[in-house]
């Protein structure tokens, strides 16, 4: 899948996306700065396939989808970590990027290669050979995340799938 992005506990939604880049919707513009100030090296850096891996109560603060939209914006595959704010995990799935709760996300290290498998529950680290657990996705937001978030998930199903 790809390297893992190590961050700290209790990332909140300006750092992933700073306030003052929250005037568009526009997914590149959001990429180009999503989590410039903790880690500049990421909005040049990360590569598709790439995994976030966050401490606890990853996302908290603001109840804006332009966090998640700025990271699935730069090609992340998925976050992992011990806890996530609630808003931010809903807004997660709201917009397909699959959010996944591991309690030993702490052993996983900076720049480690991963393996995440969402509907199997496993990450595989491919550079230690450790294999973490955590809960697979629910079969209706697996379908989320497949369509590409919960509009596009209505779209192609419509509403009634969803009740």
């Amino acid at each position: 899948m790809g390297r893992a992005w190590k961050l700290h506990d209790h990332v909140n939604t300006d750092e992933i996306i700073p306030g003052r880049y929250n005037v568009t919707t526009d997914r590149s513009a959001l990429a180009e700065h999503c989590l410039c100030e903790v880690r500049p090296d990421f909005p040049t850096g990360v590569r598709a396939g790439d995994v976030i891996v966050g401490g606890r109560n990853f996302g908290c603060g603001s109840s804006r989808e332009h966090a998640p939209l700025a990271i699935q914006a730069c090609g992340v595959a998925a976050i992992v970590a011990p806890s996530f704010a609630r808003i931010f995990y809903r807004n997660a799935v709201n917009v397909g990027l699959v959010v996944l709760t591991c309690p030993d996300a702490g052993r996983i290290s900076e720049g480690d290669n991963l393996q995440v498998d969402p509907q199997a529950g496993t990450i595989v680290n491919l550079t230690s050979g450790e294999t973490y657990r955590t809960n697979p996705l629910p079969p209706f937001v697996a379908h989320i995340a497949e369509a590409g978030g919960i509009l596009e998930y209505v779209r192609q199903y419509g509403w009634e799938s969803t009740v």
